[in-house]
């Protein structure tokens, strides 16, 4: 017999707590909603830009004129190539581009090895459900990435985030600072962090190892046995346990959006970071949650920056 679907586990969660079931979006509250649209890109000028979306339909829409982009780097969209995947934050119903991001990945894991003398290949494993991942470290972007992340030794976290480029990934930037610890030496939570509170403050990153265009969260401190995963359990943010299929409420404090997202997996690897983000103000220690692009964009999270500064409950 399968696992339920998300949204069957949601269902049957509230119907056991006495509790209505949620209903997974943005909040009404926040303004004019913002849009993640995803594809390749099959034609682009400096207004507007064409793009086949992973179902297979095309989609024309406009370039804000202060619209911006990222491929590596600070980019004019109109330069973008063709042939590009890019993932856009857009208004006015999806139809408005104000910011683009193509090739973009995130590069997530425990260092397992690194070879090399100017560039560097890095192997990783990045979870039980995700494998081991091997990308390289341009020599251009070594020196900014070994200040943020001294300890390049097995057993230390690595978090960059970089593009894809001839089917390899390569890392540019650094996400955060390289935690002190071994990975499988995450502290202990703070005493101050009580098991019954309503509302838990802490880090929001993204990853791109979600499924194409899905909405949801990658969540730490899950039962092993209903994630299937054994490495779940761990985090320094003090976080209660939730099951697959439970419905997070999350606040981006930077931004002041809020929407409801389902927890769709599990999110171990975020649980070994006790680090901070200082998008706005310095957040709590720890990772609270890990969106998928879709959704992180979607709550007004820039995908160069890595992270921002939220608040999470039950939706």
């Amino acid at each position: 017999m399968g696992y339920p679907s998300v949204e069957r586990r949601r269902v049957l969660a509230a119907a056991a707590l006495g509790r209505e079931s949620g209903v997974p979006g943005p909040h009404p509250d926040n303004g004019e909603p913002l849009h993640a649209v995803a594809g390749e890109i099959l034609d682009v000028s400096p207004h507007l830009i064409t793009i086949e979306t992973p179902d297979g339909t095309q989609e024309r829409l406009v370039i804000a004129p202060w619209a911006t982009a990222w491929h590596g780097a600070d980019a004019v969209p109109a330069d973008l190539a063709v042939g590009a995947m890019v993932m856009m934050r857009t208004l006015r119903e999806g139809r408005v581009v104000e910011r683009i991001w193509a090739d973009t990945t995130r590069i997530t894991g425990t260092i397992l090895s690194v070879s090399g003398r100017r560039d560097l290949t890095v192997e990783l494993d990045c979870g039980p459900h995700r494998g081991h991942r091997t990308i390289v470290i341009p020599y251009r972007a070594t020196g900014r990435l070994r200040v943020r992340h001294p300890q390049f030794e097995p057993g230390y976290l690595f978090d960059a985030i970089g593009t894809r480029q001839d089917g390899a990934a390569l890392a540019l930037l650094p996400a955060t600072s390289q935690p002190t610890y071994p990975a499988r030496s995450v502290p202990a939570p703070p005493p101050a962090y009580a098991a019954g509170q309503s509302r838990i403050s802490g880090t929001v990153t993204w990853s791109d190892t979600f499924d194409e265009e899905e909405r949801g969260a990658a969540y730490p401190m899950l039962e092993r046995s209903d994630a299937r995963c054994h490495e779940a359990g761990t985090s320094c943010a003090g976080l209660p346990y939730l099951a697959i299929g439970s419905l997070l409420q999350v606040r981006n404090v930077c931004a002041g959006r809020t929407a409801n997202v389902p927890v769709v997996a599990c999110g171990c690897l975020a649980g070994r970071f006790c680090d901070r983000c200082v998008e706005c103000d310095t957040s709590p220690r720890g990772r609270i949650t890990e969106l998928s692009p879709f959704s992180y964009v979607e709550l007004g999270g820039d995908l160069i920056k890595g992270c921002f500064n939220a608040q999470i409950g039950l939706g």
